[in-house]
């Protein structure tokens, strides 16, 4: 099997999806814009060849890079780069090479189109915020604001984390918005939802069976985090909601998702919500084609007792899981923290206090910095009273 792996030196942790597939037999290449002596040596050791382009936004680069692969080795079988930002280019270039192991250009808008995920969303059945473009006419604009009531949520229709997001309070906001804001067409309105950020992450067969699930809940929204410089704070939880596994699966089956690890969002009511639910209940808001971002695979192999990179080479390759559940699970949390900003316990105490728990402090690289943080801590826990003493010590500001 000929697998090229798109940009696998971002994140730093992707070369673990390189190296599983490798212990798994396939012949792994990988296209990207570094320096191959600047590659992590373990990634280095994952792949066949590597072939840098000088720009990953120029497609012409990275379809003469495929060309390469495809000439010197054969048919290419699967093209990945398990990132948000390439899944366009990613589908245009399985399209190109009639690589059939993913999606292609005929679906794409389903995956980075919010306004489009919409109908899918319904063909299954599963509840989602009411939604608007903000194209449309002003009067049906201020129609939409009168029956969902203010505030409202706007965001660009295809986009990655919280860029360009506006909470939209009053009419007045929403005037100002529509009359200020650039390329207001690519923007969808929505109403707005108040609950917790949960996730569905599973890595899923060809046939469409989920081999892996577990859950996340990000108190607060990564809009949150960016919009007002809040410390970012998240956690896999121990043991995922079975009426989140529910709706993780109707989702899968609505977008008729195969072969892929997933990262889908979802809003746990924080109080009833008129023509969505009650309390508690579980409301739709994107999905996402590819792993849950930054440090969040690592999370969940800390928190299950797993692999997951092996679980989805093992998809990959054989199409089953290989590996048996552990049933030996945790909550791993995420606390990240601002440069420049003073806290009650300094990283001394912290690292003292929670050695026993502490699995990771990475430093984060200053593209993720304002969703994630400049640096942070994750440790694992069994109860949540542990989970949420650590996150008070982290985050608590003098």
């Amino acid at each position: 099997m000929n697998f090229i792996f798109i940009s696998p030196n971002f994140p730093e942790n992707y070369w673990n999806f390189c190296a599983a597939l490798k212990r798994n037999g396939v012949t792994v290449f990988g296209i990207g814009d570094a320096p191959y002596d600047n590659l992590d040596n373990r990634l280095r050791e994952s792949l066949t060849e590597y072939y840098r382009v000088n720009n990953m936004e120029d497609y012409d680069q990275v379809y003469r890079a495929v060309a390469h692969f495809a000439a010197k080795y054969g048919r290419i079988d699967w093209i990945e780069s398990n990132n948000e930002y390439w899944l366009e280019q990613d589908a245009r270039l399985r399209t190109d090479f009639n690589v059939n192991t993913g999606i292609k250009t005929d679906k794409i808008d389903s995956i980075k189109e919010k306004s489009e995920m919409k109908k899918y969303y319904a063909a299954g059945g599963i509840r989602t915020a009411r939604q608007i473009k903000a194209s449309d006419s002003l009067d049906n604009i201020l129609k939409f604001a009168y029956e969902a009531g203010y505030p409202l949520f706007a965001k660009p229709d295809v986009g990655v984390g919280s860029g360009g997001t506006h909470k939209l309070e009053s009419e007045w906001a929403l005037r100002e918005f529509l009359n200020n804001t650039p390329h207001i067409h690519e923007y969808v309105i929505e109403e707005f939802v108040t609950g917790n950020i949960c996730t569905y992450d599973a890595i899923i067969n060809s046939k469409g069976e989920p081999m892996f699930e577990s859950m996340c809940v990000c108190p607060p929204s990564i809009s949150d985090i960016v919009n007002y410089n809040l410390d970012s704070t998240y956690y896999v939880q121990q043991h995922i909601n079975e009426n989140l596994r529910f709706w993780g699966r109707q989702t899968i089956k609505a977008f008729g998702v195969k072969s892929r690890f997933v990262h889908l969002e979802f809003f746990q009511l924080g109080r009833a919500h008129r023509g969505l639910g009650n309390e508690g209940d579980f409301v739709a808001l994107e999905v996402n084609m590819r792993p849950g971002g930054g440090y969040t695979p690592d999370m969940i192999n800390y928190a299950h007792n797993v692999d997951v990179y092996q679980i989805w080479a093992d998809m990959v390759a054989f199409d089953q899981r290989k590996q048996p559940d552990t049933n030996d699970d945790y909550f791993c949390v995420y606390a990240g923290r601002r440069s420049g900003v003073e806290y009650h316990l300094n990283d001394a105490q912290i690292l003292d206090k929670y050695a026993y728990a502490m699995k990771m402090t990475p430093n984060i690289d200053k593209a993720l910095a304002p969703a994630m943080g400049d640096y942070a801590y994750i440790a694992r826990f069994r109860t949540e009273w542990e989970r949420d003493e650590f996150l008070y010590d982290v985050c608590n500001r003098k």
